[in-house]
């Protein structure tokens, strides 16, 4: 590693998770919105290039600019999305409660 390089602490995870959005063919919002982030968070940083090569590489994937990616990001933002809060599941059933009802 050339000494003007710095390691970044999060890149062990942040390999894998570089290495799955690599692997989509067609991205979710979650999967845009994680690309948007790891994008702003290596930009200037002076080091982990292979990272940076691959987000780049990811982008060309996925057909997008830079901008196409930052104005879909700031939709599914502008739309109420939120990190880790996925849908819950739909309870099955009619949601009539026969717990109270006296039995005959």
């Amino acid at each position: 590693m050339d000494e003007n390089q710095q390691s970044h602490p999060l890149y062990g995870t942040e390999r894998d998770l570089v290495d799955r959005l690599l692997a989509i063919e067609a991205p979710a919002d979650a999967d845009l919105v994680e690309l948007g982030r790891l994008l702003m968070r290596y930009e200037g940083f002076p080091g982990a290039l292979d990272l940076q090569e691959d987000l780049q590489k990811t982008l060309r994937l996925w057909g997008l600019s830079r901008e196409q990616l930052h104005q879909r990001t700031r939709a599914i933002w502008a739309g109420g999305y939120r990190p880790g809060a996925e849908a819950a599941p739909q309870a099955v059933g009619s949601g009539f409660d026969t717990s109270d009802q006296d039995s005959p």
